[in-house]
């Protein structure tokens, strides 16, 4: 169910970038400009890139260096595997932890023509990484529950 609600969110997004740009293009080249149109476009994509980060880990379609992992027993592999992901997950918690701390500090920030709240933007990588997060403990419970190879 997350998987879904997350693809409608960043499909939605891409759309919304997608049309505001396209809008913001057609009011230049009429001679009136959108002002606050590129800091909104921003905004949303960096919440589309975090949303999108998740769904690619969720679909094993991030990048990901497997030349040594490919040329060693299935045991080992599946022991290595495991331990990237204890390593992924506290690193995760690490960032998470900091990206609370400047989300709060960035709220006072007010960002150009829209005078929005800096913690906009910044909160999206305190929920990416939540996601994250999620993401990796799941895939490490699947690891662990897992007979054989992965």
């Amino acid at each position: 169910m997350y998987q879904r609600l997350e693809f409608a969110c960043a499909s939605l997004l891409l759309a919304a970038i997608v049309i505001l740009v396209g809008i913001a293009s057609v009011a230049r080249a009429v001679g009136s400009p959108i002002i606050w149109s590129v800091e909104i476009a921003q905004l949303l994509f960096v919440w589309l890139c975090m949303v999108s980060a998740d769904l690619a880990l969720q679909h094993n379609r991030h990048f990901g260096l497997s030349i040594l992992l490919d040329n060693i027993n299935p045991k080992i592999r599946k022991i290595m595997e495991l331990l990237n992901l204890v390593i992924l997950i506290f690193f995760l918690i690490f960032l998470l932890f900091y990206a609370w701390k400047n989300t709060v500090l960035m709220h006072p920030r007010l960002i150009g023509a829209t005078q929005m709240h800096g913690s906009y933007i910044h909160a999206s990588m305190l929920v990416g990484l939540a996601m994250l997060l999620r993401t990796m403990i799941v895939q490490f419970i699947e690891r662990i529950k897992s007979k054989g190879t992965i």
